[in-house]
């Protein structure tokens, strides 16, 4: 699994929670970026930013290997099983790919259905992905993993 223009993710365990969310990225990517895997097609100093999110969910990363880490404990809270509902928005010129999708999996700690969409504005350069904004549905998490005390 090689990646030109840096450092891989060498260990690829604990994402097998991920394995729908990775399929329906890989789908609505294909043809427009390089890579092995989802980790092979980001740069290694992509940056990620979490716009709608979950408190405590950090609001940026940066670089390849931290989003491969704050990804490897995923299955510890949300096992997905599924992704659909694709849409791709391409901007040729920008480079900027808009894709819309749905993943569905349960929360390990409540047994709860879990039922997500997503919006991810995503930058490329060069085949690779430099830069990736995220909108999620936050109450979809509460509703599978709990909501916090404060808002009950």
């Amino acid at each position: 699994m090689g990646c030109a223009g840096g450092r891989i993710v060498s260990d690829r365990t604990g994402f097998e929670a991920l394995a729908p969310f990775f399929r329906i990225i890989d789908e609505g990517l294909s043809g427009l970026v390089d890579g092995d895997d989802f980790f092979d097609t980001l740069t290694e100093d992509v940056v990620f930013e979490y716009i709608i999110s979950v408190p405590g969910y950090p609001r940026r990363v940066v670089g390849r290997e931290a989003v491969a880490e704050l990804y490897r404990g995923y299955g510890e809270g949300m096992i997905l099983h599924g992704s659909d509902e694709l849409a791709v928005h391409h901007d040729r010129e920008a480079s900027v790919v808009v894709l819309e999708y749905a993943v569905h999996g349960r929360a390990v700690s409540t047994g709860h259905a879990y039922d997500n969409h997503f919006v991810s504005v995503i930058t490329i350069r060069d085949r690779k992905v430099i830069h990736w904004r995220d909108y999620l549905d936050p109450v979809a998490v509460f509703d599978a993993l709990g909501w916090p005390d404060q808002h009950k």
